[in-house]
């Protein structure tokens, strides 16, 4: 067995000495880590929707054997970052999360029922009136009145649950348009999620899909001549947004953003799809901008502010619904495109002014196990047998559309790693659902220490807010970051202490 496993080694490995010194290497990082107890002048949360922990090894795992090796000694970006935490996920009336409770609780620090974003526990889905009182603000919203520059950045419709808790109130998370609302809601005064996007918080930078929420019926679409927009009301909000505003663009296509010059822009609206964007493994490099692309043009925009910015990146879509769809090939090409963003986000940035947050919604019903040989293909199959003398895949769902009905095909890695091949499910659904169990947190930068233990999601809005001293921690008195030019003579925290300890010996003089 060790022969067959050999060419995946280091030579380096098959002696103690080698992860002895590795160890002593971690160790002395681990020794000289500092926080960081500054104020954070930016703020960016990472979000990949529906990107549980196996998500994230599995991505690990292929990110490496795109790159020609056997994967499993990889490092993701934000493998790299220095605090973790875990995160509790449940919703407050429901045990299995969505993500537009979870969007409510690590946006707003308020937890909430599954299918409401941007408003209490105390409005229950649907019920429009409730809304009226029990809205809570994201960290987005009071970024932008602290006189930070603001964006959202997301592969979905940027009307989604998850971007969409960053401005919205609503009962429903599918109020997506005006023609979306239920007939109680349109006569109880509540407006749509398109339309909270345009007036609630005026957002520097918006970039995703959902072109058919933002235009009337009559406007046909202009990279889709069969599809039309799907207001009711006739308005066109890309012209209201576009008001008053100055150095505003609206783009729809990567040559245009690519176009897009940061120095004469202020905002941003590009809206890339109709609905969602595209997979990742299916994108038009062309026609359609990356996730880390988008992100790149958004930082560059928003960090001419000089009180700094807030921004949020997601890739919920395409995570999300790769494992809804019961793809595993299609949710982890995301998830190794979302850690590269992070990793452009990281050379754009720096870790002195910076506070970044990397963490998920919530999990899925999605497995990565069994048998298998270093270096295995991550969508492969295990080298051995199952009872059924018959071949089975390391990725598994617990539950979807991968069901077969009768006896269990066999499998081969030719057939398991194919772009449309789904992954087998012992219990039939149309749609995989998402996990119960608690996902990552991983962050960097000023205050990142605040991450720690096993917090409730709601957790996550309160360290963010805190670290860059926004409502209700205005008065937080953390001191102001160092300038940037400082990086590479001294750690910030370690002055401090230098300093302390001086304070402390002349004092014993």
């Amino acid at each position: 067995m060790c022969n067959i496993l050999l060419p995946f080694y280091k030579k380096e490995e098959l002696h103690a000495s080698y992860w002895n010194n590795q160890g002593k290497q971690a160790l002395h990082t681990a020794l000289n880590i500092q926080p960081n107890v500054h104020q954070a002048k930016n703020l960016i949360l990472f979000l990949g929707d529906g990107m549980g922990v196996p998500t994230v090894t599995a991505a690990r795992i292929l990110k490496g054997q795109m790159a020609g090796k056997s994967g499993e000694e990889t490092s993701l970006v934000m493998d790299t970052f220095p605090y973790l935490a875990l995160s509790k996920t449940y919703n407050v009336d429901q045990q299995m999360p969505d993500s537009a409770g979870t969007a409510t609780a690590y946006l707003c620090g308020v937890k909430a029922n599954y299918g409401t974003m941007g408003v209490s526990a105390a409005t229950p889905r649907y019920n429009c009136n409730a809304t009226f009182g029990n809205e809570v603000e994201s960290v987005l919203h009071r970024a932008k009145k602290a006189g930070k520059s603001v964006g959202i950045v997301t592969t979905t419709r940027v009307q989604h649950a998850s971007p969409g808790a960053n401005y919205a109130h609503t009962a429903d998370r599918g109020w997506y348009s005006d023609s979306d609302l239920s007939k109680d809601a349109k006569e109880d005064g509540c407006r749509d999620i398109a339309y909270q996007l345009v007036h609630n918080t005026e957002i520097n930078v918006i970039l995703g899909g959902g072109r058919q929420y933002m235009f009337p019926r009559s406007v046909t679409d202009p990279e889709y001549p069969s599809f039309k927009g799907s207001r009711d009301d006739g308005q066109d909000l890309v012209s209201e947004w576009m008001k008053n505003k100055k150095n505003a663009k609206y783009i729809w296509n990567k040559a245009q953003l690519d176009a897009v010059d940061p120095a004469s822009t202020d905002f941003l609206m590009g809206l890339f799809e109709p609905k969602d964007c595209h997979f990742e493994l299916e994108r038009d490099p062309i026609m359609d901008p990356s996730l880390s692309q988008m992100t790149e043009k958004a930082i560059k925009i928003l960090s001419k502010n000089p009180k700094g910015f807030f921004l949020f990146v997601e890739d919920n879509g395409r995570i999300d619904h790769g494992h809804h769809a019961g793809s595993a090939k299609k949710a982890l090409y995301e998830a190794v495109e979302f850690d590269r963003a992070i990793g452009r986000a990281a050379e754009l940035t720096s870790e002195l002014d910076t506070m970044s947050v990397v963490t998920a919604d919530h999990s899925h019903v999605f497995a990565f196990g069994g048998y298998s040989a270093r270096g295995n293909p991550v969508l492969g199959v295990a080298r051995v047998l199952a009872d059924d003398d018959k071949h089975f895949t390391t990725t598994v769902y617990g539950n979807g559309p991968g069901y077969r009905n009768g006896t269990r095909p066999d499998m081969n890695k030719t057939v398991s790693s194919g772009d449309d091949y789904l992954q087998q499910a012992p219990v039939p659904l149309e749609s995989e659902t998402h996990g119960i169990e608690d996902v990552a947190i991983f962050a960097k930068g000023p205050m990142s220490h605040l991450i720690h233990g096993v917090q409730e999601q709601s957790y996550i809005a309160h360290a963010m807010a805190f670290a860059a001293c926004l409502e209700p921690y205005e008065n937080c008195k953390l001191p102001p970051t160092l300038p940037k030019d400082a990086a590479g003579s001294i750690h910030p925290s370690l002055l401090l202490l230098i300093l302390g300890l001086l304070f402390l010996s002349l004092g014993s003089v």
